[in-house]
């Protein structure tokens, strides 16, 4: 798979930062993109950011890929990838603060780039899908966290789409195929934009 432009280019280990809300499952799509990445010999960390989250919270997790084994153990202030789980959170906080200059923002919305850039003034690569749409009608409710990943694999090129299938039916049973839907229409969906 051809890799976005700018994303892994220059160095090997791939940092993300997922925004969500608790209860959306942006811990759950930190760990599934770990151990995709984990199924194809990479080395990966996927982790929440402790502190009072209930649910409908603001919720910060990460994932770290490379090559080589990872020593690194802080938070991600400084991500490749900011991943966006909840559009009602851009009101609130600037997910792509910290973004390195190359970096991607990839963001559940069924606005366009143009209009997100618009409205926010955000300078950076965007990647759009409406994920809470795709969610609805694939798994029945608005929970975006596998359908993020498909964008998330299209916008990074990280990790291949094959790679995530025994972390999603390990982690989800009979739910696994709802949720395979899910991550190759927002993978087909996603509208990569610079």
């Amino acid at each position: 798979m051809q890799k976005y432009a700018g994303i892994g280019e220059k160095k090997t280990m791939i940092e993300i930062r997922f925004h969500g809300r608790g209860g959306q499952g942006a811990v759950t799509s930190a760990e599934l993109f770990a151990l995709a990445a984990i199924e194809e010999e990479k080395y990966a960390q996927g982790f929440p950011s402790f502190g009072p989250e209930r649910r409908g919270a603001p919720v910060v997790a990460f994932a770290r890929v490379d090559d080589k084994p990872i020593r690194l153990r802080s938070k991600i202030y400084q991500p490749d990838v900011a991943v966006v789980l909840d559009p009602s959170l851009l009101k609130i906080l600037d997910p792509s603060q910290g973004l390195k200059p190359e970096g991607l923002l990839i963001i559940n919305t069924n606005r366009s780039a143009e209009q997100i850039r618009s409205q926010f003034g955000y300078r950076v690569r965007l990647a759009t899908v409406d994920a809470d749409r795709i969610a609805r009608e694939e798994l029945g409710l608005p929970i975006t966290n596998t359908t993020m990943l498909g964008a998330l694999i299209k916008g990074s090129g990280v990790v291949q789409l094959e790679s995530f299938l025994p972390a999603l039916r390990a982690r989800f049973g009979r739910g696994a195929e709802r949720n395979e839907n899910a991550l190759r229409r927002a993978f087909q969906e996603t509208i990569l934009s610079d």
